[in-house]
């Protein structure tokens, strides 16, 4: 398994994990092959962390084709500043009891 850490900041007025245009690329995202899985982590002051997760990297440099320009379209009018890639690789170890269960 692969993933990609990347931190973007949103305007702080509106949560950005509800608008219809965040909702719009996650669907994309979770549609393209290898796609294993997000995390988004709201680190407050309009930032947001998240890991993606791939079955490999080619998975993951293959969707990056498709959904880079949807970033751009739809997400980055969002963003106060461009997202940053934080890091990439291999998963070490994966300890998610239910990966799918809602956080509480």
């Amino acid at each position: 398994m692969h993933a990609i850490l990347r931190e973007a900041t949103y305007a702080t007025d509106t949560p950005v994990h509800e608008s219809r245009e965040f909702k719009e690329f996650q669907a994309l995202h979770a549609r393209q092959p290898g796609y294993v899985g997000s995390y988004v982590i709201d680190a407050g002051d309009g930032r947001l962390f998240t890991v993606t997760l791939w079955e490999s990297p080619t998975h993951a440099a293959a969707a990056r084709a498709v959904l880079e320009p949807v970033v751009r379209r739809v997400l980055h009018p969002l963003m106060n500043a461009p997202s940053r890639l934080l890091a990439t690789g291999p998963v070490v170890r994966h300890n998610a009891a239910d990966a799918t269960a809602a956080p509480s």
